[in-house]
């Protein structure tokens, strides 16, 4: 494989993208402005070619392709510059900080013919995949409810909320659960406990014109680490459990009606789906060579982020009232 990406930061998840770009023979060089990250990746990763210097990215022509994993506020200036100068962008997860930033990167990837994707990686996990499947196959029957709960006591952001930092990855997993329908309704109310303006847990509802409707409940002051997805059919309701060994789990329970008038849930076993695990990242990362390469349009492209930062934008606007 051509070693024709660069890295734009190399913090705490930049260095699982440098390691897999490594890995994978992607990797041409790694930019990032804090020289204590540059010295900390250096030390583990000395073959690897660092700078400082963003110009060093921009302007290198053996450079074709860049992953951004920078601060979520530098991924529209950063973005925008990549694309100007003729490169291919996967940029992390948000898009961008507001809707008007995020069209107008659509615009110049479209004027400049530039590959544009955004890491909502979670879309290229083994179990979400499959569960792409069991939606569309009517395996659960038609979908009535979708919640999901990421949780946990982590690492506090001062930059962005809670909504921002956990519930893109949600968002991107309803609207492919849902092929692509966009929601009529948003409403979000949360709590910002520990600086003010910044919310720490967040709960954001979706209502979609088929009827199906969903929630998402984000917070980093829980009590412990969650990250389930739960769908909600008309025969079985399946669940995505990140945290569990076995991901992906099918509950085949039935409602019955007692005397044509009274609903009773008759509870089954629940099934472990079997599954080939691969690591998302990787596979994000192998897709965005292989769209730069081929020129396609991916999966998780700029339109596709565009949808997820709408709602982004929508929900803060009714947590702010």
């Amino acid at each position: 494989m051509n070693r024709t990406i660069a890295l734009i930061g190399a913090g705490n998840w930049g260095r699982n993208h440098l390691r897999n770009l490594l890995q994978m023979g992607a990797l041409h060089s790694v930019m990032d402005s804090e020289a204590a990250v540059l010295e900390a990746r250096k030390q583990e990763f000395p073959a690897v070619h660092f700078t400082a210097e963003l110009n060093d990215v921009v302007n290198n022509p053996e450079v074709k392709g860049v992953v951004i994993a920078a601060s979520a506020a530098m991924h529209y200036r950063l973005t925008k510059e990549c694309l100007l100068a003729g490169k291919d962008v996967l940029v992390e997860k948000p898009l961008a900080l507001t809707v008007e930033e995020g069209e107008e990167l659509l615009e110049i990837a479209a004027s400049e013919q530039r590959v544009l994707m955004v890491g909502h990686v979670l879309q290229y996990h083994s179990a979400v995949i499959k569960l792409k499947e069991l939606v569309d196959d009517g395996t659960l029957g038609k979908i009535r409810y979708i919640y999901s709960n990421r949780l946990n006591i982590g690492k506090l952001r001062t930059e962005e909320n809670v909504l921002w930092s956990f519930a893109p990855h949600d968002i991107s997993l309803i609207l492919m659960l849902m092929g692509g329908e966009d929601p009529v309704k948003v409403h979000a109310h949360g709590g910002a406990y520990l600086s003010p303006d910044i919310y720490d847990t967040t709960l954001t509802s979706l209502e979609f014109k088929s009827g199906v409707k969903s929630h998402i409940f984000v917070s980093w002051l829980h009590p412990f680490k969650e990250q389930k997805l739960v769908v909600v059919g008309s025969e079985q309701m399946a669940v995505f459990d990140d945290i569990s060994k076995e991901k992906l789990f099918l509950y085949p329970h039935k409602i019955k009606w007692e005397m044509g008038k009274i609903p009773v849930a008759e509870k089954a076993d629940f099934q472990v789906v079997d599954l080939e695990l691969k690591q998302p990242l990787h596979e994000e990362l192998l897709h965005f060579v292989d769209c730069v390469k081929t020129r396609k349009a991916p999966k998780t492209d700029g339109l596709e982020g565009l949808k997820v930062l709408r709602i982004l934008e929508q929900a803060e606007q009714s947590l702010k009232g």
